[in-house]
Order: C-alpha cells, then sequence, then structure tokens
C-alpha cells in the first residue's frame, strides 16, 4: 500500500505541472481567443518562454542544492547590455558568446563565493548583487537601450521564421532551450556531479560526511546559473533586438516560480530540469492568454502573483506529505 501511495505520489509531482499546462492552454483555447493555438500563436509564447526557460535550466542547478538567486533577472539584464555592445562594436559571434558566457560565469562564481567561503545567506546575498548587477548594467549602457537590429546572427534565434524556416515549427531559440535542457537532465540523473547536486540539497551535512565536496558543488551551480543567466540575456537582445539595461526587470520571480511550478522544492533535494520549462510554459501562457483576451495588466500581474504564491503553497504542502 505504502509503495502504491509512494508512486502515486511521484506520478502526480511528475505529471502534475504537464496536466496544469495543458488544462491552461485548453481554457484559453476552448473559452478565450483561439489565437493562442495557431501557429504564430504558439510561435509568440515560445520566443517569451525561451528567456525564462534558459534562466530557468541553470536556476534548477541552485534550487536543488538548496540555494536561490534572486539577482538573475540583473544578470540577465547586464548581459544583454554587454551582448548588445561586443555584437554591435563588431565583435564575432564566438567572441560575443564567449565573452557573455564567461560574464555570467564570473558573476556566478562570486555569488558562489559570498555564500560560501563569507558564509552569507543565499537569499542576502542575491538581494545586494540584484541591485550591483542592475546599477553596472546602467552604468555600461549610460541608462540606454543599446540598438541591436543589425546584428543579424544574434536576432536569428528568437526571430519570427521566414517561409522557407516554416519546417522548424518554432524559432531556433526553442530548440536551443530543448537541446540544452536535455543535456542538463542528463547530467542531472547521469553524472556523479548530478548526484551531488542533490545530495547537498537532501541533507548538506550528510552529504559532507559521505565525503562530497559540498563547497565546490555550490561554487559549481551557481556559476552554472550564470552561464545560463548570461545565454538567456542573448536570447532577450535577439527577442528585442536591443540591450536593454533596464530589462528582465521581475524575471527573478518567474524564473523560480517557474522552477517551483515545475516540482522542484525551496528546501532543496528535488527538482527537475524539464520540469522548469512546462513551469515556464505555463507562466507564459497565462500572460499570452490574458494578452489575447483583453485583460488588463494589473489582473495579470495579479494572476501571476496568485500562480507565484500557490507554487510556494504547493511546495510546502508537498514536503509536509513526504
Amino acid at each position: 500500500m505504502k509503495t502504491n501511495t509512494t508512486f502515486t505520489s511521484k506520478a502526480l509531482n511528475a505529471l502534475g505541472p504537464l496536466l496544469a499546462l495543458i488544462l491552461i492552454w485548453g481554457l484559453f483555447y476552448t473559452f478565450g481567443n483561439q489565437a493562442i493555438g495557431s501557429s504564430e500563436g504558439i510561435e509568440s509564447i515560445v520566443q517569451q518562454t525561451v528567456v525564462i526557460g534558459i534562466a530557468a535550466i541553470g536556476m534548477t542547478f541552485i534550487i536543488i542544492s538548496a540555494g536561490i538567486d534572486l539577482s538573475i533577472g540583473s544578470a540577465i539584464a547586464l548581459c544583454s547590455v554587454i551582448g548588445a555592445k561586443m555584437a554591435m562594436a563588431g565583435s564575432s559571434p564566438t567572441v560575443v558568446a564567449i565573452a557573455t558566457l564567461l560574464t555570467g560565469a564570473v558573476i556566478g562564481l562570486s555569488i558562489g563565493l559570498l555564500v560560501v567561503h563569507a558564509k552569507l545567506i543565499p537569499f542576502i546575498t542575491t538581494l545586494g548583487t540584484l541591485l550591483i548587477l542592475r546599477g553596472i548594467a546602467l552604468g555600461l549602457a549610460n541608462s540606454q537601450p543599446i540598438n541591436a537590429q543589425e546584428a543579424n546572427w544574434l536576432r536569428f534565434w528568437l526571430n519570427s521564421l521566414p517561409e522557407n524556416m516554416r519546417w522548424l515549427i518554432i524559432p531556433p531559440g526553442g530548440w536551443l532551450m530543448i537541446i540544452l535542457a536535455a543535456l542538463a537532465a542528463g547530467v542531472l540523473r547521469f553524472t556523479v556531479f548530478g548526484r551531488h547536486v542533490f545530495a547537498v540539497g537532501s541533507n548538506e551535512q550528510t552529504a559532507r560526511l559521505c565525503g562530497v565536496a559540498v563547497d565546490r558543488i555550490k561554487l559549481y551551480v551557481y556559476m552554472i546559473g550564470g552561464a545560463f543567466a548570461a545565454l538567456s540575456g542573448l536570447m532577450l537582445v535577439s527577442y528585442q533586438g536591443q540591450g536593454d539595461p533596464t530589462g528582465a526587470t521581475g524575471y527573478e520571480l518567474d524564473i523560480i516560480a517557474a522552477v517551483v511550478i515545475g516540482g522542484a522544492s525551496l528546501s532543496g533535494g528535488v527538482g527537475s530540469v524539464f520540469g522548469s520549462l512546462i513551469g515556464a510554459l505555463i507562466m507564459t501562457v497565462i500572460r499570452t492568454g490574458c494578452t489575447l483576451n483583453g485583460i488588463d495588466e494589473s489582473t495579470t500581474r495579479i494572476i501571476t502573483g496568485t500562480i507565484i504564491v500557490a507554487a510556494v503553497a504547493i511546495d510546502r504542502l508537498r514536503r509536509k506529505s513526504a
């Protein structure tokens, strides 16, 4: 009986977010504007999800290890400014990509060092770095968006598909997100590093006693989170056509909510990369559905906030039942 209950609980945790996504999309499609089911509607949903989804992949590693990063929105904005500025200065795509990813990794490393060696609480640490990174982004861009419309190689990832590329169904950035999610899921599930990330999040002291290099794992997960935030910043430039120092405001809440909705626990030790992507899709479908049906921004924000609170409440109930 206990085995059946455990299996049912795991099945609900795995399938719950997917069923919620199907239900929400079905409600908007059936009782609202059916444009949400058109090829243009799906393309728009994917374009908006990629920025949140890629960052959510990195955040999944952090949350599974029982960490948190409230500065990820500011990191995305800063990396979008750096990417756009370098692209418009004539740097090659390879140089732009490497420099931006390294910037994100260094940001993550800095946060990790403060958490691991200075023993600062991740919540407070990243609340401070949120302001620091936003200030650096504003300074680099002179508080103005950097136009990157002419960087065709960068716009390519999330531009609307031309007729000769309709066979892709979704923009290339969407496929990139799926491939990265598959690789990240493989790392978490099939590698020693992945098992150590879960071990640290489940019980840090026990992991230390078992010989896990806890401090090193924490540094790595924050660096991974920073690198994915940097890539998300490049996708933001691709989608908006500019590097905006004020962009990605509030994204940290969407990203964290996506990970928790996808089945991760804020207490650590539990999480799924593909669940996080489904959580990101849920957030985007709700926003898109509200927009298509003429629901004003204030109501949309209330709905989004309610979902975040509900996700945390569900996480708490899940931990109690466990």
